[in-house]
């Protein structure tokens, strides 16, 4: 799901991009946002994937309600993006 938050750092990094370029300095600076947006969408996507699996668990019955609510709270609460 593309949120508001995501288009918004997708178009800084895309304004960047365009005058990161032209110099040594902003070349580097542009490598540097780029890395880290990579990393963070990274972590949102392993977040992603254990929400899913906490989900698939609680409707197999492997954990309970209170279990369930516990481990998604930690999940959010990890979130770079809430």
């Amino acid at each position: 799901m593309v949120t508001k938050t995501t288009m918004a750092i997708a178009a800084l990094v895309m304004g960047l991009a365009l005058q990161g370029c032209e110099s040594r300095g902003g070349s580097a600076l542009l490598g540097g946002v780029g890395g880290a947006a990579a990393g963070a969408g990274g972590y949102e996507y392993h977040l992603n994937r254990q929400k899913e699996r906490v989900e698939t668990d609680r409707k197999s019955g492997k954990i309970t309600q209170n279990e369930y609510d516990i481990r998604m709270d930690q999940i959010r609460r990890d979130s770079l993006i809430q």
